[in-house]
């Protein structure tokens, strides 16, 4: 009976890790203009002897990325301090570089899967205007961005996804093992520093951009769906992707989710959190951290968000008629009360 139960409590998992996938629907035929630019290979490329020349060429060939690198990545101010910016990070990270073009010499898979997240994006909300730019880049190992889902090496621009390679050089990658590298990103958010994740991180910046999030002040429950509802619309985007990336679980992680589902509401339910606006109980739910105290030390962190996604799951099964325009702007407090989720 044992064998069966695991049987069935796997079967259950992956049936719901892979239920919107099932029902995504045909974009092949919806066009859009992507392009890869590899900014990296032409940065590394510069002359240090003939620094100044080579700064323009780049600046020309990127007009409008070269700005937002030299400024809002290196943090030069002004270009007249662009190049000593660039010496000095020329010599800092070639190293890593050099490692990166190993990792990433063919990125022709990440731009396929960009492109069919931006399909659906298309389909989805037609008036959007998508980047056409996929720009690859370099950038400081402490330059990370924070977004709804929490912090990334990738950036959104005025017309191209910015993939920062510096943090996806897989998480057993020597710098985010070292004690500089665990004083920056503990080992719980480096293990999401994959190559798996471009695609994920690119279509959280869409996300983030078609709808800014707004959160401050709400308790503890209408942040957790709201939470939710960006992890369902993500997944509408990468329907094909599977859900522990989305979320930056393990796979072993987010299998034990779904088999102690009923368990981790009971949590919420039983020690009346829900309606607090307590900024270190949410703390203790939403975002990355190592574990949820109360579950364990096996367990994840960013519960609060699993279980919001859920709760939104089970009313769009319910409420399937309603577009993803009227799922994210529906009252968190209203939607969770129609969803009456109980696990």
């Amino acid at each position: 009976m044992k064998k069966i139960a695991a049987i069935v409590s796997i079967i259950i998992f992956f049936m719901a890790a892979c239920n919107s996938a099932d029902k995504a629907p045909d974009v092949s035929d919806l066009k859009i203009e992507i392009t890869t630019e590899r900014f990296e290979k032409d940065f590394f490329k510069l002359d240090t002897l003939n620094m100044l020349a080579g700064v323009q060429q780049l600046q020309t060939k990127y007009p409008d990325f070269f700005n937002d690198f030299t400024e809002k990545v290196l943090g030069a101010e002004g270009n007249g301090n662009a190049g000593g910016a660039v010496m000095a990070f020329l010599y800092s990270y070639r190293s890593l570089y050099d490692s990166s073009q190993l990792l990433f010499a063919n990125f022709s898979k990440y731009e396929t899967e960009i492109k069919k997240g931006l399909q659906l994006v298309k389909y989805y909300f037609p008036e959007y205007k998508l980047p056409s730019k996929i720009v690859t880049f370099i950038g400081p190992l402490d330059a990370s961005y924070k977004t709804s889902f929490g912090l990334q090496g990738d950036i959104l621009t005025n017309n191209a996804i910015g993939i920062g390679l510096q943090l996806h050089m897989g998480g057993n990658f020597s710098f985010y093992k070292s004690e500089q590298g665990m004083q920056l990103y503990p080992s719980y958010i480096s293990a999401n520093f994959e190559p798996a994740a471009i695609p994920v991180n690119a279509m959280r910046n869409i996300v983030d951009d078609i709808f800014p999030e707004k959160t401050d002040d709400r308790p503890l429950v209408q942040q957790m769906v709201e939470k939710g509802k960006r992890l369902y619309l993500l997944h509408k985007f990468l329907p094909f992707t599977d859900e522990h990336l989305l979320i930056g679980y393990n796979k072993q992680q987010m299998k034990q989710c779904y088999e102690h589902e009923k368990e981790i509401w009971n949590m919420f339910a039983q020690n009346s959190s829900l309606q607090s606006i307590d900024e270190n109980i949410i703390k203790n739910y939403i975002g990355a951290s190592p574990k949820t105290q109360e579950l364990g030390d096996a367990s994840p962190g960013n519960i609060g968000a699993f279980a919001g996604w859920q709760i939104v799951k089970k009313f769009m099964k319910e409420n399937n008629k309603n577009s993803l325009q009227q799922l994210m702007a529906m009252d968190a407090d209203a939607l969770f009360q129609a969803a009456k989720y109980k696990p």
